[in-house]
């Protein structure tokens, strides 16, 4: 087990600058997801992790030893691919073995350890298999059996549920959290899916154009967004962002968009201050909308248009036009009847608005 520590990591292709100054520290046996858009440089920074990617200035520590210059067979991790890299010619049993015998492990003990980890993945009756007779889920299980048979101190995961469908993406995940408890190694694993990185992560890196936005909890990245991406791209649906200018009136600020307006304390809301002459960006999560008039002094009402409804089963998505912004509002009743065209109050409490700065892309 051990602690992986990035200090100012640097990846650069030519001038092409594909990671920017990560500092990082990952705890012992903590799962840490790294999670961003298509280039954002999570995959180069786990590649520089493993020691498949040079990096080009900083330090990268695993368990206290500065790893920059050993080889990935030196760096004590194990890594599970997106194509789970199985060998096809082998069985199961000889695939989990394999690295073992590389470094020349007696047999008696790589029986073991095979043994111990189709046990806890339950590939058993699988072991004389060869990969191509298995399904996507049972290769999935097979690689993860492969790093768990070395034992090594970090676990590294690039993108492995990517190829699965949703349902057994969804199985998978679960998995992967029971094996967690059953072999808590230190993990850090890379998806593009906000999903994934929410209900594995410990704790979440979101990352844009090789810099990082934002590091935290699940809950506070939902709760507590740092900037305009990481509030788009943690939660679904994703969070509605309103462009508003600010005008300062008596006890209170006035917030006016295309077509609605409204008012807030100055003293719930007292960063306006500096915001006032200037505009903007509100964030309002789908959750938080609900229909009906407010209920109470602390939220604000609006009045829009439905134009398209989403049945999910359990709940309605709904497309609502609000003056010149639409925005969206879920949770709502699944055999609540509004057509396209239906007028709809709703209200939201004012504790649930995100103010930025960055207005790009909410006009």
């Amino acid at each position: 087990m051990a602690a992986v520590v990035l200090t100012n990591v640097h990846k650069a292709y030519g001038h092409v600058v594909a990671v920017k100054d990560i500092n990082l520290d990952i705890k012992d046996r903590e799962f840490v997801v790294l999670v961003g858009p298509s280039g954002c440089g999570k995959s180069t920074t786990l590649r520089m992790i493993a020691g498949l990617e040079e990096i080009s200035g900083g330090t990268i520590a695993i368990g206290g030893r500065v790893v920059n210059h050993l080889q990935p067979k030196d760096r004590d991790i194990a890594m599970v691919f997106q194509n789970y890299a199985l060998y096809q010619h082998m069985s199961v049993r000889d695939n989990l073995a394999f690295g073992l015998r590389n470094r020349r492990v007696a047999e008696a003990e790589i029986g073991a350890a095979i043994g111990r980890a189709a046990r806890i993945l339950s590939i058993e009756p699988l072991l004389d298999r060869r990969p191509r007779q298995l399904s996507g889920g049972q290769q999935q299980r097979v690689a993860l059996g492969r790093c768990i048979v070395r034992n090594p101190k970090v676990f590294l995961f690039d993108e492995p549920l990517s190829n699965l469908d949703a349902q057994l993406r969804a199985q998978m995940r679960l998995e992967l959290k029971e094996l967690r408890q059953r072999v808590p190694t230190t993990s850090i694993f890379v998806t593009h899916d906000q999903t994934e990185a929410m209900t594995l992560g410990d704790r979440i890196v979101v990352m844009k154009e090789g810099l990082v936005q934002q590091v935290g909890t699940p809950l506070e990245l939902y709760r507590r967004p740092a900037n305009r991406f990481v509030a788009s791209f943690i939660g679904s649906p994703s969070m509605n962002f309103i462009t508003a200018d600010v005008t300062a009136e008596a006890d209170h600020f006035l917030l006016a968009c295309r077509g609605w307006q409204f008012r807030l304390p100055i003293t719930r809301f007292p960063d306006l201050g500096s915001r006032v002459g200037r505009s903007v960006c509100i964030g309002i999560r789908p959750q938080h909308i609900r229909l009906g008039a407010p209920v109470n002094a602390n939220q604000i009402a609006f009045k829009g248009t439905v134009m398209v409804t989403e049945q999910l089963g359990d709940e309605q998505l709904l497309a609502v036009r609000l003056g010149g912004t639409e925005i969206r509002i879920a949770g709502v009743d699944p055999d609540l009847t509004l057509p396209a065209g239906s007028a709809i109050e709703a209200a939201v409490a004012t504790d649930n608005l995100h103010l930025f700065d960055d207005l790009e892309e909410t006009r």
